[in-house]
């Protein structure tokens, strides 16, 4: 399907079960859309960044730009993104891309079970960009298993480690966003919020990126079933270490040290 040149702004733009609606529960129905959309700016930018080139969302970015009130800042600087994960082992590398493989498709059934919610060009971004992980999984999942198989336990320990830093940084990007889009909402909504009501817009949006970028990954099924195989007891529990704060605080199920 064509995207359009136009996008519904009278609608949502991420499915609720994406965007988290449920923690937002302090904003009127309009400002519930509205921190939708928000979310939605910034995913197109950041699936772009974590994905690489996607020029879909980046048509989808122009089009935002041109029917959404100014002023909205994207924090994180794809350069120096690059430049850490470069940095970092093939394993830990390898571990990451195929679990931005996993959220993505897990963001293409909940954006199928929504269609009728949010906007039709978002519901055909969100089930291409679902299409073409699915379309480059197998691969990506060769890669890790071959990787993992020629490492000696030393560098297995020491790829962990570069996994939890790397989810660590995009951690610490999502918390920045948080706080540059729970500034723009504010300055955007049309009304004037109280202290107290940015900072839980603002806890509502980490919780909900936390959810879209990490740990709606994590969840899935068949990323468990790769680490499994792949590590020993201890090895899992340091993930699952690394990660159960960022559950509790997005406040859904999570994965738990052995």
């Amino acid at each position: 399907m064509k995207l359009e040149r136009f996008i519904d702004t009278g609608r949502m733009f991420l499915p609720d079960g994406l965007a988290l609606i449920g923690g937002f529960d302090s904003l009127s129905p309009g400002e519930r859309r509205f921190v939708s959309q928000v979310q939605g700016r910034t995913y197109a930018r950041m699936l772009g960044v974590l994905l690489k080139h996607q020029p879909r969302l980046q048509r989808l970015e122009t089009m935002m730009a041109g029917c959404m009130p100014e002023g909205h800042h994207f924090v994180p600087d794809p350069e120096a993104i690059a430049a850490v994960v470069r940095s970092r082992s093939v394993w830990s590398v390898l571990a990451l891309t195929c679990l931005i493989g996993l959220l993505v498709r897990s963001h293409q059934r909940l954006s199928s079970v929504a269609q009728a919610q949010i906007d039709a060009q978002w519901a055909e971004a969100l089930r291409a960009q679902g299409d073409e992980a699915a379309g480059s999984a197998a691969l990506d999942e060769r890669a890790w298993r071959l990787e993992d198989a020629r490492l000696e336990p030393a560098a297995r320990d020491r790829a962990i480690g570069d996994l939890i830093v790397l989810l660590g940084m995009i951690d610490g990007i999502l918390q920045a966003q948080a706080r540059a889009d729970a500034k723009y909402f504010g300055a955007a909504c049309g009304r004037r919020l109280a202290q107290s009501d940015r900072a839980r817009v603002e806890g509502g949006l980490l919780n909900a990126y936390r959810w879209q970028y990490i740990l709606s990954g994590v969840q899935a099924p068949h990323f468990s079933a790769l680490l499994t195989g792949m590590l020993n007891a201890e090895q899992h529990g340091r993930i699952a270490a690394a990660l159960a704060p960022l559950f509790d605080s997005a406040g859904v199920p999570g994965v738990r040290a052995a």
